[in-house]
């Protein structure tokens, strides 16, 4: 009993500080914000913003909410993080590989790669993509199409857009491909271990992804067309592609800083995974006929990936959380938009900041579940 008192006593004492902490500190913004007649109430979300945002992946006016307008900051803060962790991880691995490589000049390349932007502030390589490469590129009537039907000019990229009909049988195709892979996949995992038979999982998948999908547009209906943009010349600013689809430049900057940044840090973890592989296990793989990239496949990255995803994980949720110097060059993410604008019309500042943080600490919350899940999914069970 006194055992178990022991244990509990100091957990209870903790608690209660930190509820006395926050509650002290809760009380004394309550008396602050009453002796300066200042309200605390969420109901300013539903106003009218009265305020523009340059990108938006949702319809978005003026004339809309607050809370229209944190989503519209939520939503282009998760698409720079969504799009920057597949290219870092995508890029970062292959960067780590090649750090490995017994070629001088590919070994010594990824180290210079690595070394120098990993080393130079991530603020400065935002305003060296912003400021320097991309307001280099010429206007938009001076620029040459990319491929016949591309435009990279100072105002974004523009390349054609697609033009669905019966999307949706198109989007069931692709979860019917990615079921069948995931059934395909665990049916080869148990062959291998029953049989010690292989299939070809990789070449099955990409002719599922492949084949599903085009039997919609041959059987299902589905019809593809592209929106071209086109040069239009505007009365007081110039000229502006009209159709298809707009990348500003903003997030093409920022995109591009948060990838090549972080993806020196994973190149590291990757290196750093595979490195920890004892060189016996290496050579007893070889010595049963394994070939090299059976070797890396089926001995070096499963036992690797325990090493390389919990700091691989750090790295995500550093990229999600430095988008935020997304402000620095007006790209409209969750601090600029709401954190930003909406404080300042409203001087809502405790709400405001508070929605905000609890935001990035969600996202970062799911992110970390769902890569310690798979961090466990993949853990070598031990009988």
């Amino acid at each position: 009993m006194n055992f178990k008192l022991n244990k509990i006593i100091p957990q209870l004492v903790t608690l209660l500080v930190v509820v006395l902490i926050f509650g002290f500190f809760a009380f004394n913004a309550q008396i602050n914000m009453d002796n300066r007649g200042i309200e605390f109430g969420f109901g300013f979300l539903t106003q009218e913003s009265s305020f523009d945002v340059q990108f938006s992946l949702i319809d978005y006016d003026g004339s809309h909410s607050y809370a229209r307008a944190y989503l519209v900051g939520l939503l282009n803060t998760l698409l720079v993080a969504f799009i920057g962790i597949i290219i870092s991880t995508i890029l970062g691995v292959i960067v780590g590989i090649a750090r490995l490589s017994p070629n001088y000049l590919i070994e010594r390349t990824a180290a210079v790669y690595v070394e120098f932007f990993r080393n130079v502030p991530l603020l400065l390589q935002i305003f060296f993509w912003y400021f320097a490469a991309l307001r280099a590129l010429p206007l938009p009537q001076d620029s040459e199409p990319i491929l016949g039907f591309s435009y990279l000019t100072i105002k974004g990229l523009y390349t054609p857009s697609f033009v669905w009909e019966n999307l949706n049988i198109f989007f069931y195709s692709i979860i019917a491909a990615i079921i069948s892979i995931v059934v395909i996949k665990n049916y080869a995992k148990k062959l291998q271990e029953n049989q010690g038979k292989q299939l070809p999982v990789f070449s099955i998948s990409i002719g599922l992804l492949i084949i599903l999908p085009l039997l919609t547009f041959l059987t299902g209906g589905v019809s593809l067309d592209f929106e071209i943009p086109v040069l239009k010349q505007l009365s007081t600013t110039g000229f502006i592609y009209e159709g298809g689809l707009s990348i500003p430049p903003e997030l093409i900057a920022l995109t591009l800083a948060l990838s090549l940044y972080t993806a020196t840090f994973i190149a590291e973890c990757v290196r750093a995974g595979i490195q920890g592989i004892s060189k016996g296990q290496k050579e007893a793989a070889a010595s049963i006929g394994l070939t090299p990239n059976q070797i890396l496949k089926l001995v070096i990255m499963p036992q690797a990936l325990r090493i390389i995803i919990p700091p691989t994980t750090n790295q995500y949720l550093n990229l999600t959380k430095n988008s935020s110097l997304a402000a620095a060059i007006a790209y409209p993410d969750l601090v600029l938009v709401f954190a930003g604008t909406a404080l300042m019309q409203t001087g809502r500042a405790i709400e405001i900041v508070s929605i905000t943080m609890l935001t990035y600490l969600s996202i970062s919350l799911s992110i970390s579940l769902l890569m310690n899940w798979y961090n466990k999914k993949i853990a070598i069970k031990e009988k």
